[in-house]
């Protein structure tokens, strides 16, 4: 017998539901306790779906809450665990199909919604009777039932499309079903019209055969539509071709001409959502190199276009054209946007130089981004996608900036060709809209179009900088932003002269730091991040007044330009690194960030990016940091303490607590990692006097659930190994098998950073044995055995197979008979991962190793001497030890190799023949 509610039953969900739209909290929150109480009631789905389609006497609201509970406990319940389960699916199933012919349009959408919902959890197939529904209904007379059917169609489609790739009766359902969809592109209805292009769209985003089979007839359609009546069509018209050029080029190729001044047209189309969308057809254009030659016939009709949607909307315009000095109104929380906080990764430089010719540095925020190396969002769309550039959301504006950007780099001077002529207009237009766009255009090009700008950056650059006093704020804030993307050219040009460019520069950007209107202080700050990255060690003579400026602006700014803030002055220590440590620069310094330090509780969140930068401060101090170190370590151990606990807690009772945010831990272990390199062997006295145990936090935090925290501590372990080996040896046997827990050839994403710290660690450990290896000796099979797999596997980020090469060497330098069995396996994978990365004393120690390792086992390198050898003239400055190292080792093999020697030579690339020669004499 099928299921039938129970009529008290069926009473108290529809009180339930009632009272769902009660303004009484208290209502609210009974109800809410009383619906999570049924979720998992089989009997309570009936009755949601019997609501939603038998009570119509009820109101809509309500039938439809009744319909998203449905789905929300559908979606939860993935599987059936007793016969009730079955049989109050089987009632939904049988009950739900009828929605599809309700006569109101918002039931209609609730029902397609369930319907995905039940398909999406079952397999491909199991509810045939749903797919028949709706290939029926496509076809009915009755436009409400042909709207419900392609409604539900349009989610399955979007949410789980393989439900539709079946074979029925030998024949593949999306073969007979997408020649349907092509012709309902035509229908009368534009609501089917575009019901029909979604799915499309949807389909042919994951190359579904049967639009493959189709897109000829499916790209007859879309220009069938181009000047379809409906923006919502001509939207997703200028979306499906956007998707057609990135994913079928050759499809639209042979209609260029026509398809670019569709674009055109509807880049100005009254409607912005479809203005937006073909705008975003120009950034796919300009970002596929393979379409360049394609796009450059284009580009004069093109630039204009971009131009004109970089204008503010009136609607920007009324949400940000605040002129007034605001900085003494407080933020909104809206105002602030979520922060995430990375933690500390060690890397290498690269002898690779900068790809950025123009605007290349980068604040230590981007620059947190830009190395991590699984972040596959597109960076230049980044660059724009900031309050300081528009309003919050994704815009025309900084979609038309985004695709000049691309663009910019394509072409460079034929791109700046024809834009010159335009750009003047602007920058020098009475309207200070117009103005400010060209500012924006120029900032935009900064990258790819430096080498046909400089010779009007000497009258630009100071144009800039006057408009600074600009009376609009728009046009002070933006131009901030361009001058931050020149702050490199600034730095460069006319070293024997920084009055020039540089200071006027500087200056200016530090006014807007101290500018009355919040986005000016924001996008000035910002830009002096900038330039304080491009920069780096010239901004010494300055520190001083840097320092007050910076400092003063304590004074005025609300809380979101604090974190702005702290990130100019983190990025400021990072720079100037040591110059930092003078006591009158920490006496300018220290006082305003103790001030914020005392005011801020250990649970506040604005705590964070304090750490934060005084992380990089104490590490650019040094020693002249020590008189502020003690209160700072013991609250940093202090809020690691007292967080693990709040997890341990957690842990125990997940419902009743909050997970704890482990940034706390993050952010303290980095500050505890920064003042033991600031100070030194002096970081050891506190780690020895204070309490709760620095150690036994640590060892914690190196096992820890969150990767991030996991990451932090083996940083700090890293820096303790240096610092104060002494105090960490006794605890090596313990903490050793955690770490090399952590080493695996293949980490997941989101632990990759957690392995490269936890290579790096045992590297440093190493080296502390260097006098006695036998303690360290057991485990180095271990370590051997997950760390060549790194280096030889092609898919590892380029810094894991950095540090994995670097610790090998490592620990070949003070245990080369364990590893240089290996060498053969190795040796080429090795070279090839450092031969790159700057000279520096790690590179140095670990050359020096793979060296020791090549004496202990001279076969080991014999496919692979080439490789060596070239990794070997790679070195600019070797220490004077690694250089005998090379010279000893490349004598031995000319000595043993005999006459075959110079026929040895002669297969090698004559640079290398060359240096070998100069160098050391083989």
């Amino acid at each position: 017998m099928s299921w039938q509610p129970d009529p008290r039953g069926l009473e108290e969900v529809l009180g339930m539901l009632r009272d769902s739209s009660s303004s009484d909290s208290n209502v609210q929150k009974v109800v809410a306790q009383r619906l999570e109480q049924l979720r998992y009631n089989p009997d309570f789905l009936a009755y949601l779906s019997h609501v939603l389609i038998f009570c119509t006497t009820e109101q809509d609201s309500h039938r439809a809450v009744a319909g998203l509970l449905l789905k929300n406990s559908l979606n939860q319940r993935t599987t059936q665990s007793s016969p009730n389960d079955a049989a109050a699916t089987a009632y939904v199933k049988s009950t739900i199909l009828a929605g599809l012919a309700d006569k109101d349009h918002m039931i209609r959408q609730t029902v397609a919604s369930v319907i995905t919902a039940l398909l999406s959890n079952e397999d491909a197939g199991a509810w045939p009777q749903a797919l028949e529904a709706l290939t029926q209904a496509m076809g009915s007379e009755d436009l409400d039932i042909m709207d419900g059917a392609f409604n539900t169609l349009e989610k399955i489609a979007e949410d789980c499309p393989h439900k539709l790739d079946l074979n029925i009766q030998g024949a593949n359902l999306l073969d007979h079903l997408v020649p349907q969809f092509i012709n309902a592109t035509g229908h009368a209805s534009p609501k089917i019209r575009l019901y029909a292009l979604q799915i499309l769209q949807s389909l042919f985003a994951i190359r579904v055969p049967a639009t493959t089979a189709n897109i000829d007839s499916y790209r007859q359609a879309l220009f069938d539509r181009a000047s379809d009546p409906s923006s919502d069509v001509r939207r997703s018209v200028c979306a499906a071709l956007g998707l057609m050029l990135s994913t079928r080029p050759d499809k639209l190729v042979p209609q260029m001409e026509n398809v670019v001044s569709y674009m055109a047209y509807c880049t100005k189309d009254n409607d912005e959502t479809v203005a937006l969308e073909a705008c975003e057809f120009w950034l796919t254009f300009a970002e596929d190199p393979a379409l360049r030659d394609h796009l450059r016939p284009f580009l004069a009709q093109i630039v204009p276009l971009l131009l004109g949607g970089m204008v503010y909307s009136e609607y920007d315009l009324m949400v940000l054209d605040v002129d007034e000095e605001d900085e003494a109104v407080p933020d909104k929380e809206t105002d602030i946007k979520p922060r995430t906080y990375g933690a500390k990764a060690h890397g290498h430089e690269s002898n690779e130089p900068s790809s950025s010719a123009a605007g290349g540095g980068k604040s230590r925020e981007a620059a947190e981004r830009a190395l991590d190396e699984d972040d596959e969002d597109d960076e230049d769309d980044e660059d724009y996608d900031d309050d300081e550039e528009g309003a919050g959301e994704w815009n025309i504006r900084k979609c038309s900036a985004a695709a000049l950007d691309v663009m910019a780099v394509s072409f460079g001077n034929d791109l700046l060709e024809i834009l010159l002529p335009h750009l003047k207009d602007r920058l020098f237009s009475e309207e200070w809209e117009q103005r400010e766009s060209g500012v924006l255009a120029l900032g935009a090009i900064a990258e790819g179009c430096i080498q046909g700008l400089e010779p009007h950056l000497p009258q630009l650059v100071p144009w800039l900088i006057q408009s600074l006093k600009d009376k609009k704020a728009l046009v002070r804030s933006i131009t901030c932003w361009t001058l931050g993307r020149y702050s490199s050219w600034a730095v460069q040009s006319h070293p024997e002269d920084k009055s020039l460019f540089f200071i006027p520069t500087m200056e200016g950007l530090l006014q807007m730091v101290l500018d009355g209107n919040k986005r000016v202080q924001e996008a000035g700050c910002s830009a002096f991040a900038t330039l304080e990255e491009e920069a780096g060690i010239e901004l010494q003579p300055y520190l001083e007044p840097i320092l007050h400026n910076l400092t003063f602006a304590f004074n005025k700014y609300q809380q979101k330009n604090l974190l702005i803030l702290y990130d100019a002055l983190g990025t400021l220590a990072d720079s100037v690194g040591s110059a930092l440590g003078q006591p009158a620069y920490l006496d300018i310094l220290m006082p305003p960030l103790i001030d914020r330090w005392m005011k801020l509780g250990d649970d506040d969140p604005d705590l964070i990016p304090l750490l934060e930068c005084l992380s990089s401060v104490s590490i650019a101090a040094g020693a002249a940091f020590a008189p502020y170190t003690a209160p700072v370590y013991q609250r940093c151990v202090n809020i690691i303490n007292t967080t693990l606990q709040a997890y341990q807690v957690f842990d125990q009772n997940p419902d009743q607590y909050d997970e704890p945010d482990r940034t706390f831990i993050v952010v303290a272990l980095d500050l505890l990692s920064g003042l033991t390199q600031g100070i030194g062997d002096q970081v050891g006295q506190l780690v020895a006097s204070t309490s709760p145990s620095l150690l036994h936090l640590m060892a914690v935090c190196l096992t820890h659930s969150e990767p991030p925290v996991r990451q932090s501590a083996h940083a700090l372990l890293g820096d303790m190994a240096i610092s104060c080996f002494a105090l960490l040896k006794p605890a090596i046997p313990q903490i050793m098998p955690a770490v090399i827990e952590q080493i695996v050839p293949e980490p997941n994403p989101e632990c990759i950073s957690v392995c490269n710290n936890a290579a790096w660690a045992v590297g440093e450990i190493a080296l502390q044995y260097a006098s006695d290896p036998s303690p360290f000796e057991p485990f180095v099979q271990a370590l051997i055995e997950r760390l060549i797999p790194i280096l030889l596997n092609t898919k590892s980020p380029k810094s894991l197979s950095e540090n994995a090469a670097v610790t090998i060497g490592r620990i070949g330098l003070v245990c080369p008979g364990k590893v240089a069995p290996n060498l053969a396996t190795f040796a080429q994978a090795w070279c090839t991962a450092l031969w790159e990365i700057k000279d520096n004393e790690e590179k140095d120690s670990a050359f020096r190793g793979f060296c020791r390792m090549v004496h202990e086992n001279p076969q080991g390198l014999s496919n692979s001497f080439v490789w060596f050898c070239n990794a070997v003239c790679k070195w600019q400055h070797p220490s004077q030890q690694l250089d005998g190292m090379f010279r000893q080792l490349l004598q031995s093999f000319k000595q043993a190799f005999g006459a075959q020697w110079d026929v040895q030579m002669s297969s090698f690339p004559p640079v290398i023949r060359e240096r070998l020669r100069e160098r050391y004499g083989v």
